[in-house]
C-alpha cells in the first residue's frame, strides 16, 4: 500500500502542472482574437470608406466627367440640311438650283459583326453601279472605323438600287445636290460646287458665305441600335440667299453658241465674248470655249474650267489704237480735222521698222482709224509726251481690273519703264508692249460709247454700293472717236464683215502676233471690239479668237463677222429699233468732216 501511494503522487503532480498550463493558455487567446479581428475589421472599413470616397467624388465633384462620357454614347446632333440660294439671271431665269440627293456611306463595324463581306454577288452588284474596283470598295470597308462615304451625291436610280441591295451596314444619306439648268453655256461666270456643297469657281465661289444657309439642329437621344428616343432640343435652320446676276440668259446662249461655232470653223484653239450695258456697266453676257458641263464632273478639265474672258490677257493689237487717238484730241496736240502725212508707209525708229499694210499717204484722223495705219497712230503718240500718253491708259482703267470682282481676274500685264524709247511708245499706241483682258477692253469701248464716263463693270445686280462714275474722256470726243469707229465698218474700212443689216455699228479690229519666249511666233490672237447701235449706244461687245488654224487669220474675217452674227440676235433680243436709215449716217459723218 505504501508502495503504491508513492508512485501516484508525482503523477498527481505533472496532472496539475499541465492542466495549470491549459489554463494559461484559455487566458491568452481571446486577447489575440480580439486584436486580429479589429485589424481586418479596420482593413475593411477603409476598403469600403476609400470607395464610398471615390464614389462620392466622382459622383458629386467631377461629375460632369461622366455626365458627359454618358452624353457621348447616347446623345447626338442631327442637322438638317438647308439648301444653297438660288442663283438667276436678270429676268429671273434660273440657272442654279438646289435639288435633293442622297449619298451612300457604310459603318465597317456593323459590316464586321454581321459579315456582310461574305455575300461577295451584292458587293461586286455595288461596285459596278458606284463605277468603282470591287477590291477597292471592299478595302474601304473593312476596316474598324463607323463611317465612310461610298459615293456622294448618287442618283435616284443608284439610290434605289443600293436600297433594294440591302446590305447590311450600307445605308443612304440625304444631301443636296446644285443643278445648273443651263449646263455649259453660263458655267464660266456662274461657277460650281463641290460635294460639300461649297462654291468653287465663279459666282459660287466669290458669294459663297451669302448663298450658304445655316442648317437646323436637332439634338437626340438614341438607344443602342442607334435608334432616335427623344428630340431634347431643336433649332430651325435660315436658307441661303438669293442672288440674281445681270446676265442675259438669252443673250448668253446667242454669244455662247456664236462663239462656239466660230472656235470649230476657224480651228481655233480658244475664243471668248463680253457684252456689256454702255450706261449701267452691267455684265449681260460672258462666254468662253472650250467650256465644261458642271452636271457633269468628268469634262472639269482644267483648261476647260477657266475663265479666259477675265484670267487671259493678250497684246490687243489695232484695237488699242482708239486710245492714242483719243489721248491727242483730249489734250490738243491734234483736232478731229488735222492732216498726217504717213508717206512712204514705214518709219525705222530706234533701229526696228513699223509700217502699214501699204502707202496711204495723207490721211485724216478719221482715216487713220479705218484703215488701221500704224504709222498715223505712232505719229499721234510721239507728238505728247510720254507721261502724258501713258497716264491716259491708266485712267481709262487698262492696268487694273475691270470691277468684276470675280476670282481669278487679271489686272493685265504692263511694264512700267524709267525710260521710253520712241519705238517702245510707237508700239504701244497700236496694242504692243502691253497685254490686257477681254474684260478691259469691253469696259475700254464701253466708256467710249457712253459718252467718256468710266464705270465698273459688275456681274451681280444689287451686291455692291453704287460707285460713282468717272468722266475720263470728254463727251464731245467720246462722240467724235465713235463716229470714227463707225468708218471701220464701212466698205473701205478693215472691219467690213461688221456690218449688221439694219443697225449703225462702230468698232476696231485687231490682229495681233502671240509672244514666245521673248519673240513673236506665228499664232495670232484676232480681236474686234465695237459698239452698237451708233445713233444710240445700248451695247459694247468683245470677241476674241484665239490661234486660228484655219486659212483666215485676221480679225476683220474672223472676229468681226462672230461681232456680227451676235449683235444682230442681241439688237432683236432686246427689242432695240433698227435704224431709221442708213443715209442718216452718211450724213451725220459728212457734216462732222465739214466742221
Amino acid at each position: 500500500m505504501t508502495v503504491t501511494a508513492s508512485i501516484q503522487k508525482p503523477r498527481k503532480r505533472a496532472t496539475t502542472k499541465s492542466m495549470q498550463g491549459r489554463q494559461a493558455k484559455r487566458k491568452i487567446a481571446p486577447t489575440m482574437l480580439q486584436w486580429r479581428f479589429l485589424v481586418v475589421l479596420f482593413a475593411v472599413f477603409s476598403v469600403f470608406i476609400a470607395l464610398a470616397s471615390r464614389a462620392a467624388f466622382i459622383q458629386v465633384i467631377q461629375n460632369d466627367v461622366l455626365i458627359e462620357k454618358g452624353d457621348n454614347r447616347t446623345i447626338r446632333i442631327r442637322q438638317n440640311a438647308t439648301f444653297r440660294g438660288l442663283i438667276s439671271d436678270r429676268n429671273g431665269q434660273q440657272l442654279a438650283v438646289s435639288v435633293p440627293a442622297q449619298a451612300v456611306s457604310a459603318d465597317p463595324k456593323v459590316i464586321k459583326d454581321k459579315n456582310s463581306l461574305q455575300d461577295i454577288r451584292k458587293w461586286r452588284a455595288l461596285a459596278e453601279v458606284l463605277d468603282t474596283d470591287v477590291d477597292k470598295l471592299l478595302d474601304r470597308v473593312d476596316g474598324s472605323g463607323r463611317f465612310v462615304y461610298l459615293q456622294r451625291q448618287v442618283t435616284p436610280a443608284m439610290a434605289t438600287f443600293v436600297r433594294n441591295l440591302a446590305l447590311p451596314g450600307v445605308f443612304l444619306l440625304d444631301e443636296s445636290k446644285r443643278y445648273y439648268p443651263m449646263g455649259e453655256v453660263s458655267s464660266h461666270i456662274i461657277g460650281i460646287t463641290d460635294a460639300d456643297d461649297k462654291g468653287r469657281e465663279g459666282v459660287e465661289s466669290l458669294y459663297n458665305k451669302w448663298l450658304t444657309g445655316t442648317p437646323g439642329e436637332r439634338k437626340i437621344i438614341r438607344d443602342g441600335k442607334n435608334r432616335q428616343v427623344e428630340i431634347l432640343e431643336q433649332s430651325l435652320g435660315t436658307p441661303g440667299n438669293d442672288i440674281t446676276l445681270t446676265i442675259d440668259q438669252r443673250i448668253q446662249a446667242i454669244a455662247f453658241r456664236q462663239i462656239k461655232e466660230a472656235t470649230v470653223m476657224f480651228q481655233a484653239a480658244s475664243a471668248s465674248v463680253v457684252i456689256v450695258d454702255v450706261h449701267t456697266g452691267e455684265v449681260l453676257a460672258m462666254a468662253n470655249t472650250p467650256s465644261y458641263n458642271p452636271n457633269n464632273r468628268s469634262t472639269m478639265e482644267s483648261y476647260r474650267v477657266r475663265n479666259r474672258a477675265i484670267t487671259d490677257a493678250f497684246e490687243p493689237g489695232s484695237v488699242l489704237k482708239p486710245l492714242a487717238i483719243i489721248a491727242a484730241l483730249e489734250n490738243g496736240y491734234y483736232q478731229t480735222d488735222s492732216i498726217v502725212d504717213t508717206s512712204p508707209g514705214w518709219r525705222r525708229l530706234g533701229g526696228s521698222r513699223i509700217e502699214d499694210a501699204r502707202n496711204y499717204g495723207k490721211l485724216s484722223i478719221t482715216e487713220i482709224i479705218q484703215h488701221s495705219s500704224n504709222i498715223g497712230t505712232s505719229e499721234l503718240a510721239l507728238s505728247m509726251p510720254k507721261e502724258v500718253l501713258i497716264d491716259f491708259y491708266y485712267n481709262m482703267g487698262m492696268m487694273s481690273d475691270s470691277g468684276t470682282n470675280m476670282i481669278g481676274e487679271s489686272s493685265g500685264i504692263f511694264h512700267e519703264r524709267p525710260r521710253w524709247s520712241d519705238h517702245e511708245i510707237s508700239s504701244l499706241s497700236f496694242g504692243y508692249n502691253i497685254a490686257v483682258t477681254t474684260t478691259q477692253l469691253a469696259r475700254m469701248y464701253a466708256t467710249i460709247a457712253n459718252g467718256g464716263m468710266k464705270r465698273p463693270l459688275s456681274v451681280v445686280k444689287n451686291m455692291n454700293a453704287p460707285i460713282e462714275p468717272e468722266r475720263v474722256i470728254s463727251e464731245q470726243v467720246a462722240h467724235d472717236v465713235l463716229l470714227m469707229l463707225e468708218t471701220v465698218t464701212e466698205k473701205d474700212g478693215t472691219a467690213y464683215k461688221a456690218r449688221v443689216p439694219g443697225y449703225r455699228v462702230a468698232g476696231k479690229t485687231g490682229t495681233s502676233k502671240k509672244a514666245f519666249a521673248g519673240s513673236y511666233g506665228e499664232e495670232y490672237v484676232n480681236i474686234f471690239a465695237g459698239i452698237a447701235p451708233v445713233s444710240n449706244p445700248q451695247i459694247a461687245v468683245v470677241v476674241l479668237i484665239n490661234e486660228p488654224g484655219g486659212d483666215f487669220y485676221h480679225a476683220g474675217d474672223t472676229a468681226a463677222t462672230v461681232f456680227s452674227s451676235i449683235v444682230s440676235d442681241t439688237m432683236q433680243m432686246m427689242n432695240i429699233p433698227p435704224d431709221a436709215m442708213n443715209i442718216d449716217a452718211v450724213l451725220e459723218r459728212q457734216l462732222h468732216a465739214a466742221k
